[in-house]
């Protein structure tokens, strides 16, 4: 066959590739105009690296900030992220709604309210964070300064971007919380969802492979190694054999818990307080306040007919 034969059979295949996939990317024809406007990945991410230089000045963002700058440095920070997250929360909500981005007032009125309502909600994140730092020196004798778990510690790093995600995610703010956690899942191996409830100092150690699902609660003074889960044992289905949405499923730790690396526990189970659960376990049930749950102690061996041989 000739090179002109060729290139006229690859172009044949190639309008009955774009054709097909035209027809399975039929979806556009839902949104206003046949058009999704979507929010920018990039500038969410900047938004989040630039509230972090706030949370943390000196440490991120602008070099040599000195006392004397640091009220315009956060205020003018603060000025454009918050600009610019309004617009990502309107299109954000434009696209979750299928409404119009550039015409609907709703969406425009949501992105100011939430907009204005994180930003009331910076001060009280701060401090929660400020406690994760101290959480980390207290818990780590690895750690020589709080200004190194600040700078370079993946479990400060994920923690800041939930922290931040799960405010907006309470406000009703949809695909940007999701955004910023898996943006700090994607750097540091740690995938907190934005819907976890997480109490004051809060310390991740080491932190790579650590998975905390949607409706988790930590209480306060809770400390997880790498490889800890969090998660479901099981998705109830609604009569269609779909998953029913918005249940809690994932477990409570109560305040002052341990656990330790790889560590497994699901279901909408208790971990009492002031508990520590040993590497590799195994749960899905609950253990009341101060238990000390070891591999050893919690598997099951039975030798009945041969099980456990």
């Amino acid at each position: 066959m000739s090179d002109a034969a060729e290139r006229a059979g690859g172009a044949g295949d190639l309008r009955e590739v774009v054709e097909r996939l035209c027809r399975d990317g039929s979806t556009l024809a839902g949104f206003p105009g046949g058009q999704a406007v979507l929010p920018s990945r990039e500038a969410v991410i900047q938004c989040t690296e630039e509230l972090r230089s706030v949370f943390f000045p000196g440490y991120f963002g602008t070099p040599d900030l000195r006392d004397e700058s640091l009220h315009y440095f956060i205020g003018a920070t603060l000025e454009r992220c918050l600009r610019s997250l309004e617009e990502q929360i309107r299109r954000a909500v434009a696209f979750a709604e299928r409404h119009d981005y550039r015409a609907c007032e709703h969406c425009a009125r949501f992105s100011r309210t939430a907009a204005g309502a994180f930003l009331a909600r910076l001060p009280a994140i701060r401090a929660l964070l400020a406690s994760d730092v101290e959480a980390a020196y207290e818990g780590d004798p690895a750690l020589k300064s709080r200004d190194e778990a600040i700078f370079a510690y993946p479990g400060i790093f994920a923690v800041t971007n939930q922290r931040v995600a799960h405010a907006l995610h309470s406000l009703g703010v949809p695909l940007i919380p999701r955004i910023i956690t898996e943006h700090a899942h994607t750097v540091t191996g740690i995938d907190i969802h934005p819907g976890a409830r997480i109490g004051e100092k809060f310390f991740i150690d080491h932190g790579t492979g650590v998975v905390i699902g949607e409706t988790s609660v930590i209480g306060d003074r809770v400390r997880l190694y790498q490889g800890v889960t969090l998660g479901a044992k099981s998705f109830p289905l609604d009569e269609h054999g779909n998953p029913i949405k918005g249940i809690d499923r994932h477990p409570v730790v109560e305040d002052d818990v341990v656990i330790y690396a790889g560590a497994t526990i699901l279901g909408r189970n208790v971990i009492g307080r002031g508990s520590s659960i040993g590497g590799n376990v195994w749960l899905t049930q609950g253990v009341p306040p101060g238990s000390r749950v070891t591999q050893a102690e919690n598997r099951d061996i039975r030798f009945a007919s041969g099980s456990g041989i």
